[in-house]
C-alpha cells in the first residue's frame, strides 16, 4: 500500500513529506494506522547527528541510518496482523513502546523489559530479520526509528513494539506514554527512588523532565526543584507538582542550601534535551550524602570524557544511575499510567501545548528547539 510519511534524509536537513511504499506485515507484524504522534527530543538526535554511528559501522552491520522515517511515540489503530499474531486483531487500539518486550528472554524474565534483547534492533533501521518494510517510491529501503517510524500515516511493526490500550482513551494523549511519560515517570519512581519526604531536583523539563516532576510529586517528595533556563517550562513545572523553580545550577544550589540547611538533595534526575559530561560534576554537586543521582538524557554516541570528583563521590557514598525508558516495565506500566490518567492523578491533556499536521512537522521541531512546547503532537 501507499502512505504518507515525514522523511528525513540526511543529518542537519529538515523533513520532506513523501509519499511511500508499505509491505504487507510479515510474521509477528502489524500494520497500524495512527491517530497521533508525540514529537520526543531522542528523534532530534538523529536530525543534530548525535546518534548517527560511523558509515563503515553501519555497513559492518548491515544497518541502515539514513533516510529515515523517525517518531517513536504513537498510537494508532491495527488495521491488518501478520501470520501468527494472535494478541491483537484489526480494529484494536494500540500504543508504540520505543524498546520492544519480547517477555522471553532473560531481561524480561527478571522483570526489566525495558531492557529486552530485542533493543539490540533499535539503531538498525530495519525489522528483526533484518529487512524493510518501508521504501521510497522508487524503491529504495527506508530506516525507521526504534523500528516503528510513528510520524507516517502507517507503519509495520513487530508485536512486541506494542501495547494495547482501552478504546475510550483518546490516542492523542494515550501516545504519549510510549516515551516521555514513562521515561520521565519511571525516572524519578523507579530509578531514582524517590521517597516520601525526599527533596529532588529536574534538571531540564521538557517533555521527559516534566514527567519526572509529576513522577517525584505522586512519590511524596516534601521539594521538588525544577531547573530550566526557559522561563515557560519553570512556570508550567508548578502545575506538574514542582514546589520551586530555578534557572540554572547556581540557583539551584543555593535554593537547596536554604531549604535543606546545607543537606542538598536526597534525588538529582537528570532529563536535558542533549547530556554532556563536564555537566555531570556541577550535577552532582546537588546530590547530598547518601543521595542518587539518575542520568536520563540522551548524549552523543561519543561522549566519552566525563567530569566528576571522584574523592567526593566515593567518601560522600553517592550514586550515579544510568536509566532507559525510566527503568519501567512498558507492558504492565503503559496500562497503568494510563489507569492514573483515567482516575485524574496523572496529568496528560496539559502536556500538549500545541497539535501539528504531518505537515507542519519542521515548524513542531523548531518549536521544541525555541522552547516553545512541553510536547507538540501531530495529529493524523
Amino acid at each position: 500500500m501507499r502512505t504518507r510519511a515525514a522523511v528525513l534524509y540526511a543529518p542537519h536537513t529538515e523533513y520532506k513529506i513523501e509519499e511511500i511504499e508499505l509491505d504487507e506485515p510479515k510474521a509477528n507484524e502489524v500494520l497500524v494506522r495512527f491517530v497521533a504522534s508525540g514529537m520526543c527530543h531522542s528523534d532530534e538526535h538523529m536530525v543534530t547527528g548525535d546518534m548517527a554511528m560511523d558509515p563503515a559501522i553501519i555497513e559492518m552491520l548491515g544497518w541502515q541510518q539514513y533516510p529515515i522515517i523517525l517518531g517513536h511515540e504513537g498510537g494508532g489503530i491495527v488495521e491488518k496482523v501478520g501470520p501468527g499474531v494472535t494478541e491483537l486483531k484489526p480494529g484494536d487500539h494500540v500504543v508504540t513502546s520505543f524498546v520492544p518486550s519480547c517477555g522471553r528472554c532473560p531481561s524480561c524474565a527478571k522483570g526489566q523489559q525495558n531492557l529486552c534483547d530485542n533493543g539490540a534492533h533499535l539503531l538498525s533501521g530495519r525489522q528483526e530479520d533484518g529487512t524493510s518494510r518501508h521504501h521510497l517510491l522508487d524503491g529504495t529501503d527506508l530506516a525507521t526509528m526504534c523500528c516503528l517510524g510513528t510520524f507516517a500515516e502507517h507503519s509495520v511493526m513487530n508485536i512486541n513494539s506494542l501495547v494495547k490500550v482501552e478504546e475510550d482513551l483518546p490516542l492523542d494523549k494515550a501516545c504519549l506514554v510510549a516515551c516521555g511519560v514513562t521515561t520521565g515517570w519511571g525516572s524519578a519512581t523507579y530509578a531514582a527512588e524517590v521517597a516520601p519526604g525526599d527533596t529532588v531536583v529536574v534538571i531540564g523539563t521538557g517533555g521527559v523532565g516534566m514527567n519526572a516532576v509529576q513522577g517525584a510529586h505522586l512519590a511524596g517528595a516534601r521539594y521538588v526543584i525544577a531547573l530550566d533556563p526557559v522561563e515557560f517550562k519553570r512556570e508550567q513545572a508548578q502545575n506538574f507538582g514542582a514546589t520551586h523553580v530555578a534557572s540554572d545550577v547556581a540557583e539551584a544550589q543555593a535554593l537547596l542550601g536554604e531549604l535543606t540547611w546545607g543537606r542538598m538533595a536526597d534525588k538529582v534526575i537528570v532529563t536535558v534535551g542533549e547530556g554532556k559530561g563536564a555537566d555531570l560534576e556541577s550535577y552532582m554537586s546537588m546530590v547530598g550524602k547518601g543521595g542518587r543521582l539518575v542520568f536520563t538524557a540522551v548524549a552523543n554516541m561519543n561522549e566519552n570524557d566525563v567530569q566528576l570528583n571522584l574523592f567526593a563521590f566515593a567518601m560522600q557514598q553517592k550514586q550515579l544511575v544510568g536509566t532507559i525508558f525510566g527503568s519501567a516495565n512498558p507492558r504492565y506500566d503503559i496500562p497503568k499510567l494510563l489507569g492514573l490518567y483515567r482516575s485524574g492523578q496523572l496529568k496528560l491533556d496539559e502536556l500538549v501545548t500545541r497539535t501539528y499536521t504531518l505537515d507542519q512537522i519542521n515548524e513542531g521541531y523548531q518549536d521544541m528547539r525555541d522552547g516553545k512546547n512541553i510536547r507538540g503532537v501531530i495529529i493524523y
